[in-house]
């Protein structure tokens, strides 16, 4: 009986191709976003990350926000500390993360290395595919120097050789021997450490040795503390205990009152604040998908009443009521499993054009995939669609009149009660409900593209047009003198300039946008902070024409010039803020800065244009300028502005190479590009939401049309009495519009209710716009009202033209 219902039910469906694939589109749509969605859910959410125990991983970090500093990295002093006192964790382990320059038979390449405690990779669960890892003995000073490289490193640059270990590494102009390679499925990146600069994926490993006067190193905050919690204790507990051990650090090192330090589980810092996004968006893949289950069920009411005279048959012919609900529900759940498998081809291709956008928000993109998981949600989500918007047919076919379908040959216009939609109380209820959640979407998705417009419009205070930029890093020797180093970056600076094209270049150590992060304590002149506080600042060191390349203003005395030498009265510059804050009505030229010696001041001779250090929504710490003359820095970025210029990047890279044939290239962008990738999350997040609010607007002017058609279809009698007995066109028009409009009406005042509570959840998401921005909800409001409009006027129009002769005729 159940395979000749299905048999039954796929020739029905045959038999009306063009709704059926109208049904099967809207619920591939929707379930394939459901599906892709829930697809990065279980990835970043559900799924452990890929290392023995994870749940029992945490980092440690410090946190400040009296003076505006909500993670920091420990440092070694700190970390001491901790392993001496703390009662929560099994395992702890030191490690730091920096650039290095990889030097080799070809071109010298700038990789990501690590030097950390021997725990590290063992807590990590690291295993060696040829060779060892780092030893324990080798945790303290006085051993020879090796490294343990990664898989992808060992191929690159080692050609896979089998006989790899102990052959020499040459890093930083520092000879290692290579102890081990990886295996291939472990990684360690800056999702799991953050670090101070961009950082990829960890390729070297080295041993970060301790002696016993590491507990007096605590100015150097610079490392991640990664730590594996005792069994059964849970992440609140060692919170505690560590809160009395940074009570203790706070009191001894005369810290600021609002320090301490912070313990976070390891899915939890990777995941970071891309779970409200993703909660956000699955809400909205939900709303999208209900809005197609009342589509659907729009579609198959008006299915069901052409097939009220087929039902009136075999009710009388003896099939029973729980026969005709199971032949209508199998229908349904046939047409979800159509969807879903159409939806699972959405959901691919979604994820495909995710990868390749690669918004550089989404943690673990590559552990991004249709897995066993999402299959499961996908088929369970599509039984749950088929039955949802199968109960309307159900009910449909089982409230037919017997009597009054065989004698009118399944025509019921009438008995739905003519033009008035009200009468069509389930029909006008999915209406509503369409409506009423694509406002809700609609105001979401206006609000962050509002917000996203906002932010764009921010000022970076800089110029990005024209502006190349790459890292460049010096090593060996030579360059622990800060002489060499300056004499060195003034002849690529003065190559740089020759180049066509180019009109100005520059220097400066941490570059706005690029992922660094350089901050630290710093003394004013006049200024003396309260009891328990400190002033930090983001330190910076740049060349002297690094200003003019960047446009970034001058708004008091003057640029730093080649006269700065480092025999010269040390000098620097501050950004407005700087000045603002300490000397509100002017005068900070000539006043004085300082580090640990008051004796040795740094004159201030310049005040510049505030800039957007790490993105356009984040305010930045004040900051200080050094000059490079002054304070030479052999990693630095070199910007230079230069109108078209087609190959400048190569072509300054060579005259890089023509000073120093070792020195590394890295990081080659321009600033316009790192401004569009610092907007990547915002974009991502605002173009997803508003393509499912216009899938959803689609849906509801379908709806909307969909029932009014019906609407006119079954009212033709009654609107061919009415041109008969004199109606006017435009009245007819009017009647179709308002019945229409009504429904309208009432779906976006509910909308309107829903989506003033429910944005509130999403303020954390937006810049510069309130989540009940009342331009967002007028505009939204005013959107669906024209839709819903457009909609009503085509079935509104055709009413208008009933012949009423025909009309009587066939009745």
């Amino acid at each position: 009986m159940f395979w000749q219902d299905v048999r039954y039910a796929l020739r029905m469906l045959r038999g009306n191709p063009g709704s059926t694939a109208a049904i099967v589109l809207s619920l591939a749509i929707g379930i394939g976003a459901n599906s892709a969605i829930f697809s990065c859910v279980d990835a970043l959410l559900l799924r452990p990350l890929p290392y023995p125990r994870a749940d029992r991983l945490a980092a440690v970090w410090l946190h400040s926000p009296g003076i505006g500093i909500f993670r920091d990295w420990p440092s070694p002093g700190q970390y001491v500390d901790l392993r001496k006192e703390n009662h929560s964790f099994d395992d702890m382990a030191l490690a730091q993360s920096r650039s290095a320059t990889l030097t080799g038979p070809e071109q010298p390449e700038r990789i990501d290395a690590m030097k950390g405690q021997s725990s590290l990779l063992r807590m990590l669960g690291a295993k060696a595919l040829l060779g060892r890892l780092l030893l324990p003995e080798e945790d303290q000073p006085g051993k020879p120097p090796v490294a343990v490289i990664s898989e992808r490193l060992w191929r690159r640059f080692f050609h896979a050789d089998p006989n790899v270990v102990g052959r020499s590494l040459n890093l930083n102009g520092r000879a290692l021997t290579v102890a081990g390679v990886l295996n291939r499925e472990f990684f360690l990146n800056n999702e799991v450490m953050p670090s101070e600069g961009p950082m990829d994926k960890v390729d070297v490993f080295l041993p970060l040795p301790l002696g016993a006067d590491a507990v007096n190193n605590r100015g150097d905050e610079n490392y991640n503390i990664i730590v594996r919690l005792k069994p059964g204790v849970t992440i609140a507990q060692a919170q505690a205990d560590v809160d009395v051990i940074a009570a203790r650090i706070r009191e001894k090192d005369k810290r600021d009152r609002t320090f301490g330090m912070h313990v976070v589980g390891l899915q939890e810092q990777v995941v970071g604040d891309v779970r409200r996004v993703l909660l956000v968006l699955l809400g909205s893949v939900g709303l999208v998908l209900l809005i197609a289950c009342a589509n659907v069920a729009n579609l198959l009411l008006a299915r069901a009443s052409r097939r009220e005279k087929e039902v009136a048959i075999r009710t009388a012919l003896g099939a029973g009521w729980r026969q005709l609900m199971r032949q209508l529900l199998i229908e349904s759940v046939l047409l979800a499993g159509m969807g879903g498998l159409a939806g699972l081809a959405v959901a691919a291709w979604s994820l495909a054009v995710v990868r390749t956008m690669n918004p550089g928000n989404i943690p673990r993109i590559e552990e991004i995939r249709i897995s066993g998981p999402v299959l499961a949600f996908t088929f369970g989500i599509s039984l749950a669609t088929g039955l949802l918007f199968g109960l309307a047919p159900v009910w449909r076919a089982l409230r037919v009149d017997l009597n009054g379908a065989l004698k009118s040959g399944g025509r019921s216009g009438r008995d739905d009660g003519g033009l008035n939609i009200r009468r069509n109380r389930l029909r006008a209820l999915l209406v509503i409900s369409e409506i009423a959640l694509s406002s809700t979407l609609l105001i979401g998705a206006g609000l962050l593209i509002r917000s996203f417009v906002r932010l764009q419009s921010v000022p970076p205070g800089f110029r990005t047009d024209g502006v190349f930029s790459m890292g460049v890093a010096l090593t060996g020797p030579k360059y622990r003198d800060s002489k060499v180093t300056s004499a060195a970056y003034r002849e690529i600076e003065r190559r740089v300039a020759r180049l066509p094209g180019v009109s100005s270049e520059g220097l400066v150590s941490v570059l706005p946008l690029a992922g660094s992060i350089g901050w630290g304590q710093i003394n004013v002149e006049g200024y003396k902070p309260p009891p328990g506080q400190e002033l930090q600042v983001d330190l910076r060191v740049a060349s002297s024409d690094y200003f003019r390349t960047m446009a970034i203003p001058l708004v008091d005395g003057r640029f730093f010039s080649r006269h700065d030498a480092p025999d010269t009265q040390p000098v620097v510059i501050v950004d407005a803020g700087f000045a603002r804050r300490f000397w509100p009505r002017g005068g900070a030229i000539g006043k004085h800065v300082w580090f640990d010696k008051p004796e040795k001041p740094f004159t201030i001779v310049g005040v510049v244009g505030t800039v957007k250090q790490y993105g356009l929504e984040t305010d930045g710490k004040i900051v200080a300028y050094f000059p490079h003359e002054q304070e030479a820095d052999a990693q630095v970025y070199l910007v230079a502005h230069a109108n078209g210029a087609a190959g400048l990047a190569a072509s300054i890279a060579r005259e890089i190479h023509a000073v120093d044939p070792t020195a590394a290239v890295h990081d080659v962008s321009t600033m316009e590009e790192r401004l569009y990738r610092s907007l990547a999350r915002q974009r991502f997040a605002s173009a997803t939401l508003g393509a499912f609010a216009a899938f959803a607007l689609l849906l509801a002017a379908v709806g909307v049309y969909g029932v009014m058609s019906y609407v006119v279809a079954q009212s033709t009698h009654d609107i061919g009495v009415r041109v008969a007995l004199g109606a006017a066109p435009g009245s007819i028009v009017g009647l179709v519009v308002r019945e229409g409009m009504s429904l309208a009406a009432a779906g976006i005042a509910v909308g309107l209710m829903g989506a003033f509570a429910l944005t509130r959840l999403m303020a954390g998401l937006l810049f510069g716009v309130a989540a009940t921005d009342a331009a967002t909800f007028s505009i939204v409001t005013a959107l669906l009202a024209g839709a819903a409009f457009a909609a009503c006027a085509i079935p509104a129009r055709r009413a208008s033209g009933v012949d009423p002769m025909v009309a009587l005729r066939e009745e």
